[in-house]
């Protein structure tokens, strides 16, 4: 504080205007001096704990069960704070309490025998819990997390000392008095929703919420909600998004994802989307036709789908993706800049001979089973197919919950984020064969690196806020689409989406969808180091996160690579995926002595976690460890405290030497 070198008349007077507006709130020598005190004991504190995830895919009881929690991180408190002085068992107990407190509480309620013991034993192990997640933080910053109900209460006792006579005596009668009051349960409540908000810091978030899951809609209302998050838009959820915006290309992957996964309930009663027209008209047009390709990605032995449901599950799922062929024609057609015209695949089948004839090689098909497509014109969609779409298109934009949810993303998220020196984006940054930056081209204009993705983020906005008069509104909304599935999209990047061939053709060569540049580069130290320089990464130790590509971690794939700059922690919480990974999910952690991958086995469910205590079985690999412990003052919070610190020290220097007046309080 007694460092003003830098801090002169004529710097003080060059700030005049600004120093004035800071006088406000800080109109006193005592209010300026008490705030730097404030932010300077700040920058000492140790740097919150930062949790990475991606590639949810719906999967909402896992999600849900990693935030309660804190991937392991509250099971790992609760043992270095009871060691040996609890059971197993007990531990066990405190942490579900901790999790899901309302639900354990019932339970607990069903069967102890003495409940005013237990709430004293449990409210004095909760506040030692408590006391020691809040530990790394101000006074001021728990305040501020503290429900209002129970804020004083909560202060009293988690900054008094048990170890004094006194102080025990005095928290033993805090304690006894709630449980008079009946409000043990509620105080109960609030203490293990402040452990697990004080565990997680902040919460990053890289990508593709939606499909393939059950409950979307369920994890982006738990984030909606959530203290301090931001999201990294995935290639799904940019599907969403321009679903959102009314593009009926994405519209008609929406629900063929929903039908391959049988999710419909996300579909209907998340987002109240009408399906009866399609259902109707799937039901009728392919009554005849088996569908046995179509049928949707399920366990028949738990899916609560009768077999009739499932099967009008497959023929919907036909008939979307037949109308998403088609749809998708007509913008390839109107846009030719996409260069996408080799998707154009219906009019290369022979209907008579059953089969698909490309290059002069002719391929078998698994379906040829087409009878809402005119061999002479097999792109225009039928009388029924337009008015199905005309409808979904309707349920899609009016609807009130997607309208939040959409807010929430365009509020919280964005292509990429720089924090703490981690570069944060979802899949790809497209590179040529060299390893330089490409550029694609749009509207005219060609980007690359950091300048693509501000492009494309600007984009994505433009077609879901922009009115119809703004130029760009039409390129926009079809744009959207192509991010999804063009081979210059930095949320997809790879030589084609394989849809038709993978549904309709038998050679498993035609479904090979060749990946991009960066997939095999970024496994370089240079190639990371050039990418995290184009965005203005900085710090000794520097890293570029991922989703999107799950790791194959059953067959020795590792999430860390090029020598541990770049994270990839795609790593299956979607259960599609877990065979292929052999895992069900990583969390990244950064705390104040570095990087730890947690590795997730497959989540049970959340009864059996309440009921049974069955918590998800996690195993922590230690990433980077700092030579020292990182603080507040080493993070980008950190850099902005001090520039309010040298503003604040400007304004105290201006108040001593008499070239602002103190304000009258």
């Amino acid at each position: 504080m007694k460092d003003y070198k830098q801090i002169t008349t004529e710097t003080i007077r060059q700030d005049s205007r600004y120093l004035d507006l800071l006088s406000h709130n800080f109109p006193t020598i005592a209010d300026a001096s008490t705030e730097i005190i404030n932010l300077e004991a700040i920058l000492n504190l140790p740097k919150g704990t930062e949790h990475f995830l991606a590639d949810l895919h719906g999967e909402y009881e896992a999600f849900q069960h990693v935030l309660r929690n804190a991937s392991g991180s509250i099971k790992r408190k609760v043992n270095e704070i009871f060691g040996n002085t609890l059971r197993e068992m007990e531990k066990k107990e405190l942490c579900t309490l901790i999790y899901y407190p309302e639900q354990k509480l019932q339970l607990v309620k069903e069967k102890e025998t003495d409940l005013e013991d237990w709430y004293v034993i449990t409210l004095n192990q909760l506040v030692k819990v408590c006391q020691n997640v809040s530990s790394k933080y101000t006074r001021s910053k728990v305040r501020k997390a503290l429900p209002k109900e129970f804020s004083y209460i909560i202060q009293e006792l988690l900054h008094e000392s048990s170890m004094d006579p006194n102080k025990q005596a005095y928290i033993n009668v805090i304690i006894s008095t709630i449980i008079d009051t009946d409000r043990a349960d509620d105080f109960i409540t609030a203490l293990c929703k402040l452990i697990q908000r004080l565990t997680i810091d902040s919460l990053h978030i890289l990508g593709d919420i939606f499909d393939r899951g059950p409950g979307p809609h369920i994890i982006m209302d738990t984030l909606c909600n959530y203290h301090n998050f931001d999201i990294q838009w995935g290639n799904h959820d940019i599907l969403w998004m321009g679903a959102a915006a009314g593009n009926d290309c994405n519209i008609a992957n929406v629900l063929r994802m929903a039908m391959r996964y049988g999710n419909l309930s996300a579909i209907e009663d998340g987002y109240g989307i009408n399906l009866l027209p399609l259902a109707t008209f799937a039901m009728e047009t392919y009554a005849d036709d088996p569908c046995g390709f179509f049928q949707p990605k399920i366990d028949k032995a738990s899916s609560p789908y009768t077999e009739k449901t499932i099967r009008l599950i497959a023929q919907m799922h036909k008939a979307i993706t037949v109308i998403q062929l088609k749809l998708e024609a007509e913008t390839i057609k109107r846009r030719p800049e996409f260069e996408m015209e080799d998707r154009l695949l219906l009019h290369h089948i022979d209907f008579k001979k059953k089969a698909f004839t490309l290059g002069g090689k002719d391929y078998e098909m698994r379906d040829c089973y087409f009878p809402t497509v005119n061999p002479e014109d097999p792109y225009r969609l039928t009388e029924e197919e337009q008015e199905i779409v005309s409808k979904l298109h309707h349920s899609f934009v009016s609807s009130e919950k997607l309208k939040k949810h959409m807010k929430c993303l365009f509020r919280y998220g964005c292509m990429y984020n720089v924090c703490n020196s981690n570069l944060l984006f979802h899949a790809s940054m497209p590179l040529n064969e060299d390893g330089t930056l490409k550029e694609v081209e749009i509207l005219g204009e060609k980007y690359k690196g950091r300048n693509l993705l501000e492009r494309v983020g600007q984009l994505i906005r433009t077609a879901y806020f922009a009115e119809n008069d703004n130029p760009e509104k039409d390129f926009a909304v079809d744009f959207v689409w192509y991010l999804w599935c063009g081979k210059n999209s930095p949320a997809f990047d790879k030589s084609k989406m394989a849809t038709f061939e993978r549904y309709f053709l038998t050679d498993k060569e035609t479904h090979r969808e060749i990946k991009g540049h960066y997939y095999e580069l970024r496994d370089r130290e240079d190639i990371c180091d050039m990418i995290m320089d184009e965005f203005g990464v900085e710090g000794e130790h520097r890293h570029i996160i991922n989703g999107h590509v799950p790791v194959k971690a059953v067959k020795g794939e590792k999430p860390i690579k090029a020598n541990g700059k770049l994270m990839v922690i795609d790593g299956g919480f979607s259960k599609a995926y877990q065979p292929e990974t052999g895992i069900a999910g990583y969390t990244l952690v950064y705390h104040s002595r570095g990087f730890e991958l947690v590795q997730h086995e497959p989540f049970t469910s959340t009864q059996k976690a309440i009921e049974e205590g069955i918590d998800i079985k996690s195993t922590t690999q230690i990433v980077e460890l700092s030579s020292k412990r990182m603080m507040v003052k080493d993070t980008d919070k950190g850099k902005e405290l001090m520039v309010q610190i040298n503003d604040l020290k400007k304004l105290l220097l201006a108040y001593q030497n008499g070239l602002m007046k103190e304000r009258a309080v």
